[in-house]
């Protein structure tokens, strides 16, 4: 018989027979067994049903400690092994013991309601050991040059004989300071919000009747960080995200001060954080609320909606008209050309249109150029196609301000070839101004001044720029042509819902100035397409992140904004997906230094591009339903020792059941999540 095995059949009977002297309660915990191997990854321990029984069972995730019996008298020596179980595994004399045990099964079959009388002592004591498979999550150690302070490190540095160890569960009052574990203050302390609760395990008859062991996060660990939620359909994603919220908001409260756009840039202002690890401004928190969950009360989730909680807080804003306490993403097109064009060019039906004529028109430069007011030439040119442009939204009927008219220059020779009654630079109205385009388009290839123009000036009258705006209002691609050849303007008419004739600011501006006064903005997409659902969070995403890195270019202290988003797999960029210049991969991997967080949720880990999930550290896991799924999720952290569990659910009695692995927590633990609101 190899000696290994000789080895490991001396360890397993010297268990056995300490047994009965073993001292089965220890001022952490109730002794549970031996390990009878251990490595710096894996422990293999002995288990009898008694100690089982003692210590109220021994489900699967459960933490154990395994203390080394011949310590020095030295207690800074100290050290305990972390061990979470996993499954079962064979002992050495398994072997033996189930030959045994079918013996008997075939010699007691008849025995019925007292098979237990006709096993003997030794035999039943001999059955009675079983064996755990567990990993090595760390070990917890007193710091010798840290005033004696227990601290966690999450490897083993050295381990010696397993015959050495006892293993222990640990009492309600040690395992609250094992999964909230603090280098600096206790749990439950200033800056610790409590989550939920430890739950081991989908049947909990057991333990119902254990003392709750709470469990707290710290906000900071969100607070410009990438946090993951996945989970089927109503398993709690929603409930957690708010806990979340309400951590941010509590945490936002303590805040002394108040974002200054003028402050001066030094190195103390920069700072997110104040010493007490509070964030140093309020923090700003924006949801793109795809199901309208967030933004209006619900009788599934029994009015917990966040805006009905933070109402003082919270400004609420649509894709369509829903009342006073909305505001609609509209603009005002006519008054905010740029931002309106940019609107249009990221529209859906246009972004995706690959023609020629609607591909040069999205190359248009509508912004004023920078010297504007120092060239004649650049100002008479832009002023060309913006007018134009704003022909274009009249004739895709974009309601226009009341007496709305365009002005801009032609010269005598020009104003003769086209009208020579009308003079531009007097101001047009829309109709007058769109009819003078039309003409001139119908002239220009054949109308001296312009070939004289270009011989004199050695460039066209009209630009690039200009020439695919006219293709647009005038519906023809070529100048002098008979017949409407292209769409045209009636690409416009599906973002004509987009505009207001009001006089607003730019809703991503209002939104971001919300934002940096710490408010919480909640973004109803819940009417819209998916295609305008991703236009808009787009925008806003892009908008937010562009104005923090301004502002961190030029030293300008950010506040923390924390973004939100719910049914991420429609918005985020797919797994295949490399383009790491997509805004939400910029904000994955770049927005951790512009103070911006990222909070996202979805049923599918394998959808999410591998770069968003590489740079995501807080991670809460509820039931996933398939191995596609775990196989994704078990490339990162210790979710692999979850993967089994993770599949099964109850639909009625693990909603708000995870794992859950936060920033400062250095290894997954699993919780009951608190219902939204505390109590």
């Amino acid at each position: 018989m190899p000696e290994s095995i000789i080895s490991l059949l001396t360890q397993v009977d010297l268990f056995k027979r300490r047994q009965e002297s073993e001292d089965l309660v220890w001022d952490t915990g109730l002794f549970v067994g031996r390990p009878f191997k251990l490595s710096y990854g894996k422990a293999e321990i002995l288990v009898a049903d008694a100690w089982k029984q003692r210590a109220g069972g021994i489900p699967q995730g459960c933490f154990l400690l395994a203390y080394y019996d011949n310590e020095p008298s030295d207690s800074s020596a100290f050290e305990a092994i972390l061990l979470r179980v996993i499954q079962p595994t064979s002992l050495p004399t398994d072997s033996t013991v189930i030959s045994s045990m079918v013996e008997y099964y075939k010699d007691n079959i008849r025995t019925g309601t007292n098979a237990r009388s006709q096993l003997d002592t030794f035999t039943r004591y001999e059955f009675s050991f079983s064996a755990l498979e567990c990993s090595v999550l760390g070990s917890f150690y007193k710091d010798e040059n840290g005033n004696g302070k227990i601290r966690f490190g999450a490897d083993l540095e050295n381990f010696f004989s397993a015959h050495n160890y006892s293993i222990i569960k640990p009492s309600p009052e040690i395992l609250k300071s094992i999964v909230n574990y603090r280098e600096s203050g206790a749990p439950g302390g200033t800056g610790d919000i409590r989550i939920g609760k430890v739950r081991y395990s989908s049947s909990r008859r057991r333990q119902q009747s254990e003392e709750v062991v709470p469990v707290y996060v710290q906000a900071p660990d969100f607070a410009g960080k990438r946090t993951a939620l996945f989970g089927m359909t109503r398993t709690g994603k929603s409930n957690t995200v708010k806990k979340i919220i309400q951590a941010c908001v509590e945490m936002s409260e303590s805040a002394p001060l108040v974002l200054d756009q003028s402050q001066e840039s030094t190195a103390e202002v920069l700072k997110p954080l104040t010493e007490n690890n509070t964030p140093k401004y309020p923090i700003g928190q924006i949801i793109f609320d795809i199901n309208g969950e967030y933004a209006n009360p619900n009788l599934q989730d029994q009015g917990t909606a966040i805006f009905d909680m933070y109402r003082n807080k919270t400004v609420r804003y649509s894709t369509v008209e829903k009342g006073d306490d909305f505001k609609v993403m509209k603009v005002n097109f006519y008054n905010e050309a740029g931002t309106g064009f940019e609107l249009v060019k990221s529209y859906p039906t246009i972004a995706d249109d690959t023609t020629r004529f609607v591909t040069n028109f999205k190359n248009v430069i509508l912004e004023k150029p920078e010297d504007y007011d120092s060239n004649r030439s650049a100002k008479e040119r832009h002023d060309r196609r913006v007018a134009a442009y704003f022909c274009c939204l009249y004739r895709a009927e974009f309601p226009a301000p009341r007496n709305f008219k365009v002005k801009f220059t032609a010269n005598e020779k020009v104003r003769e070839a086209v009208n020579p009654n009308i003079d531009p630079a007097n101001g047009l109205s829309l109709e007058d101004a769109s009819n003078w385009w039309d003409k001139l388009w119908e002239v220009y290839p054949s109308a001296p001044c312009f070939e004289e123009y270009k011989r004199t000036k050695q460039k066209e009258w009209a630009d690039d720029d200009l020439k695919a705006v006219l293709t647009i209002l005038t519906r023809k691609r070529d100048p002098g042509t008979g017949r409407s050849d292209c769409a045209g303007f009636r690409i416009l008419k599906n973002v004509k819902d987009q505009h207001t004739s009001q006089t607003q600011e730019p809703f991503d501006q209002d939104i971001l100035k919300q934002l940096r006064a710490g408010k919480i903005v909640i973004v109803d997409l819940s009417l819209g397409e998916e295609s305008v659902q991703r236009m808009f969070s787009e925008r806003i995403t892009r908008k937010i992140f562009q104005d923090s890195m301004s502002r961190f270019t030029s030293t300008k202290p950010n506040n923390f904004i924390q973004f939100y988003f719910e049914e991420a797999h429609n918005l985020f960029p797919k797994k295949e997906d490399k383009d790491l210049s997509q805004i939400y991969n910029r904000l994955a991997k770049e927005g951790a230094k512009l103070n911006l967080g990222l909070i996202y949720a979805t049923q599918e880990v394998s959808s999410i591009s591998s770069n968003i999930l590489k740079a995501t550290q807080n991670w809460f896991i509820s039931h996933l339903n398939n191995d596609d799924e775990i196989r994704e999720l078990r490339k990162y952290y210790d979710f692999s020792d979850f993967a089994e569990s993770l599949i099964r659910f109850s639909q009625d009695t693990d909603k708000g059941f995870i794992r859950m692995k936060t920033y400062s927590n250095p290894f997954v633990i699993p919780v009951q999540v608190d219902r939204f609101p505390s109590d």
